[in-house]
């Protein structure tokens, strides 16, 4: 191939070529994401049912939630239908698509996780402060300011990425993924979006830090509180969104860390696998594992039914 003009496909990876196993990757695939579906859509309910759950901290979640459904979307139900049909192939537009969605849900998520940290570092270490400051107005504009992060940070990576030629049309994953995207150029001479990455990378740096110390200052005044019980209900209350934090970061740094590769193995279709449906999957059971609130929420909720 020339030129990007003349790819108007491109080829996944497939995860075998047995059809035995193309069949049970499906079936796989789609037990895990109607699992992921109902988890999410669980929390999105019980926040949105139960009034005493409408505060920031469960807003900021049932975003979260929202989010962790559009990052599944995008990647697992195009990979489950390739398995079902026995074909790899995805259009021009729906690579185009799969990279700015993915990225558009993926960095909003990012976004967000940072706002949370700042959520819990009011709560604790200013609560007679904290209604004030963290209004209804204030928590509108910073998740508007989260969901447009992340639309821009997808436009910016998407159109940088298929700004340049390509000269072969077979993406070495199981769905559009920029890294392997940048492997089918024709000129290894990719500035856009080697401009790119950097800044984007120094953007999750700075959030990155920022998570860190806002939680060394709440740990910090945690354990000035007399109380053991006091402590215990603040570190509660904190421990599942650092927990979703950590298995995002983990995962996405295991991944992309790894050093390339032009040809693909196991190794990089586990860990992309890893960073791209773990952590959505993972979040509700998170949350309503170790927070008390929902878990009487979504009692009510079975019961209201």
């Amino acid at each position: 191939m020339d030129n990007q003009t003349s790819v108007a496909e491109f080829v996944l990876l497939e995860f075998s070529k047995i059809r035995e196993l193309q069949i049970l990757h499906f079936y796989i695939f789609l037990v895990l994401y109607l699992a992921a579906i109902t988890g999410n859509l669980l929390v999105i309910s019980a926040i949105a049912f139960d009034h005493r759950l409408h505060v920031p901290m469960y807003f900021f979640l049932m975003n979260l939630a929202l989010q962790d459904l559009g990052q599944l979307s995008v990647i697992m139900p195009k990979s489950m239908l390739n398995s079902l049909t026995n074909t790899r192939r995805i259009s021009y537009a729906g690579c185009v698509a799969q990279v700015f969605l993915f990225l558009f849900f993926a960095g909003s998520d990012f976004s967000l996780l940072t706002v949370m940290a700042y959520d819990r570092y009011i709560a604790i270490c200013k609560p007679l402060q904290y209604e004030v400051i963290m209004n209804r107005r204030t928590c509108m504009q910073m998740i508007g300011t989260v969901w447009i992060s992340g639309l821009l940070y997808g436009i910016l990576h998407a159109s940088s990425t298929f700004a340049t030629s390509f000269c072969s049309n077979t993406v070495n994953q199981f769905f559009c993924e920029i890294p392997q995207m940048l492997k089918l150029y024709c000129s290894k001479e990719y500035q856009t979006e080697m401009v790119v990455v950097p800044i984007s990378a120094l953007i999750v740096f700075g959030c990155f830090v920022f998570v860190i110390i806002t939680y060394i200052q709440i740990s910090v005044e945690v354990l000035r509180i007399p109380s053991v019980q006091a402590r215990k209900k603040a570190f509660s209350t904190c421990l599942p969104h650092l927990i979703v934090f950590s298995t995002f970061v983990f995962t996405v740094i295991t991944a992309h860390l790894r050093p390339s590769s032009n040809t693909s193995s196991y190794m990089d279709l586990v860990l992309t696998i890893m960073y791209s449906t773990l952590p959505p999957m993972l979040n509700p059971l998170i949350y309503s594992m170790r927070n008390k609130e929902i878990k009487v929420a979504l009692s009510r909720l079975f019961l209201l039914n």
